[in-house]
């Protein structure tokens, strides 16, 4: 017959190993919610979780209510002066073509549908939107040809590449969820990982003369 001190051991060692099979039970729980939210990313920061396409420019990708080529990319270095500090940018060429036929509207390329991809697990990183004509924000007309245009990112002043990943977002044309009271009128939202195009920079210096 056990005494009464085993019987006290033997409780105090049942919650030590319930309380470290709840701790181990949170950190699975935590690995596999971190694990869908990298899959909901696209993938982008870690290659083997890649789940969109991977293409090398020359590259088409038609995302959402857009359809672009991508051609080039140029890391553009503007040396230090005696009035500012040496800056470096990654631009991207491409052409866009406005393909939208649920609305058939002009619409601008946003900044928030390409995104520059730096891997490593560094955060990805915004552009700054379709400059086309020379301007931001140019609206792209539904029917007609493709326009050129180009986007740039703010990288490090020391920033250097062989390749350059670039993540493109593609929109939904979808309403809300009218069961919590949402519009189910559909429209253009819902921005989700399409593509991820690989191009090779060459290097220019914008020394205010030629560019």
């Amino acid at each position: 017959m056990e005494s009464l001190d085993e019987v006290i051991d033997a409780m105090i060692a049942d919650r030590v190993i319930h309380r470290h099979r709840r701790i181990w039970l949170l950190l699975i729980a935590l690995i596999v919610a971190a694990a869908l939210v990298i899959l909901a990313t696209g993938g982008w920061k870690e290659k083997k979780g890649r789940t969109v396409p991977t293409l090398d420019a020359p590259a088409t990708v038609t995302a959402g209510r857009f359809e672009f080529n991508f051609t080039k990319a140029e890391i553009v270095r503007k040396p230090k002066t005696d009035y500012s500090k040496a800056e470096t940018t990654l631009r991207v060429y491409f052409t866009a073509k406005n393909i939208d036929t649920e609305e058939q509207k002009s619409e601008s390329v946003s900044g928030r549908l390409l995104k520059f991809v730096p891997g490593g697990g560094k955060d990805l990183i915004e552009s700054n939107g379709g400059d086309c004509h020379g301007g931001l924000n140019w609206e792209l007309v539904y029917g007609l040809p493709p326009e050129e245009c180009s986007t740039k990112f703010d990288v490090d002043p020391d920033f250097t590449a062989d390749v350059v990943e670039i993540g493109v977002l593609q929109e939904h044309y979808e309403g809300d969820n009218g069961s919590l009271g949402l519009n189910e009128k559909p429209y253009w939202h819902n921005e989700d990982a399409a593509a991820v195009v690989r191009l090779k920079p060459t290097v220019v210096v914008d020394d205010g003369k030629n560019r």
